[in-house]
């Protein structure tokens, strides 16, 4: 029986340390927050969606340019051994008409305890309010209530999680740590973002806090999607716009700008729409012949007003043309603090095939401290448990090999 840690309370580090304990290895449990899990539970107030009932090829391109090494652990535990599993602690699933997989109750509290639970049973010993420092003499160096103490182990999991909401534990600082050993990480980046709007005042202050719902969004580098998404003070924000976060980061980054295309009436055909608005307006305001002939009103109107000079309004095939592709600027994305993910972490170079660190042996790392980015709708939670999964199958193969002792980093320093 080895002594093993995992650091990260987590959906990665929880996963990772049900198998360890499977295995009959003494698992430690380490996280800097009062409580476990503390980001799954935020994540389960307005229901907890566990992963994706869509089918496996169009479920791995939610990856991305992480796919081709994601993928075994995807692989390894699938959606459906997900949905398995959390049946297995009493948890009933569904599908919802999205394809979105969620428990039964949507929360995540109910399915958290019952986890817990089952890993107090299987003998893993939990430490809470444990800050990781990093090696001091090989052992592990932590701040707790009690002061400084250190911890000996024989293989290390790390699942220290993204750099979004600090205030429930992903703050990144774990990044310097490994840093200073070389270990090369990547700069975090706002993932499932909103963006900054450089609205007029009288938009902003009728229209904030307004849903511009039934439309569909488009950017360079990404198809367009039907969806919803929410007008803020500070810009745009919702699950479209998350949804597009990436290449309209990545291209304000890389040009000093970019843009939504908006498409406000996705029912309409461009020549039916044009026909409709080319009718005569007798008496009728713009506001009425908008609302009348293209069904835009509200919150649609007034980014009609805000998006587009004077003179197209005017023009019956030019406005058609306009409301089927409203362009939208964005100025900058939201910051880190407020993403619901974050891109950026651990690089791939940095692991072996099984989330080892090549120079660190014994050292496995997993969830969201790695490099790598997806759309809300479940594929986030997946690749946290499948990583966490695989990461600890690695340990496992890895001790069964005759690893173990005598392995952790020997430097005095904290990094």
């Amino acid at each position: 029986m080895a002594r093993l840690a995992v650091i990260g309370c987590g959906p990665a580090g929880l996963m990772g340390a049900e198998v360890l304990a499977r295995a009959g290895h003494q698992v430690h449990c380490f996280d800097a927050m009062a409580t476990a899990g503390r980001k799954f539970l935020m994540a389960g107030k307005s229901g907890l969606n566990l992963t994706h009932a869509e089918p496996r090829q169009n479920f791995l391109t939610r990856y991305g340019s992480a796919r081709p090494w994601l993928e075994p652990a995807l692989e390894g535990f699938s959606p459906d051994e997900l949905r398995a599993w959390a049946h297995g602690l009493g948890i009933s699933t569904f599908t919802g008409s999205s394809g979105r997989v969620f428990p039964e109750g949507m929360k995540a509290a109910p399915l958290l305890r019952a986890w817990l639970q089952r890993l107090r049973q299987l003998g893993v010993h939990f430490h809470m309010r444990h800050r990781w420092l990093g090696w001091q003499d090989g052992a592990l160096r932590f701040q707790t209530p009690a002061g400084e103490q250190c911890y000996d182990y024989e293989a290390l999991l790390l699942a220290l999680g993204g750099a979004s909401w600090s205030r429930l534990g992903s703050d990144g600082a774990w990044a310097t740590l490994l840093t200073a050993r070389q270990i090369p990480v990547a700069p975090f980046r706002p993932a499932n973002c909103g963006f900054d709007v450089a609205w007029s005042p009288s938009f902003r202050e009728r229209y904030a806090g307004q849903p511009v719902k039934a439309v569909s969004a488009a950017c360079p580098g990404f198809s367009p999607r039907r969806g919803e998404f929410v007008i803020s003070a500070q810009g745009v924000e919702g699950s479209l716009i998350y949804a597009l976060s990436a290449p309209l980061r990545d291209a304000l980054a890389r040009d000093g700008q970019a843009a939504i295309t908006l498409d406000l009436v996705p029912d309409r055909p461009l020549e039916k729409l044009a026909a409709e608005l080319a009718r005569p307006r007798g008496r009728d305001s713009l506001a009425n012949h908008l609302r009348r002939r293209a069904g835009i009103e509200g919150v649609k109107a007034g980014l009609v007003r805000e998006c587009l000079p004077r003179e197209l309004l005017e023009d019956a095939k030019r406005l058609a043309t306009a409301l089927k592709a409203l362009p939208l600027p964005v100025t900058a994305p939201r910051p880190l603090e407020e993403a619901i993910s974050s891109a950026g972490g651990l690089e791939l170079q940095a692991l072996d095939g099984q989330f080892m660190l090549k120079a660190l042996p014994g050292v496995f790392c997993a969830g969201e401290m790695l490099d790598w980015e997806a759309p809300t709708g479940g594929y986030l939670l997946s690749a946290c448990f499948a990583t966490g999964h695989q990461a600890a199958r690695g340990m496992l193969h890895w001790l069964a090999a005759g690893n173990g002792q005598g392995t952790a980093p020997d430097a005095d320093e904290t990094g």
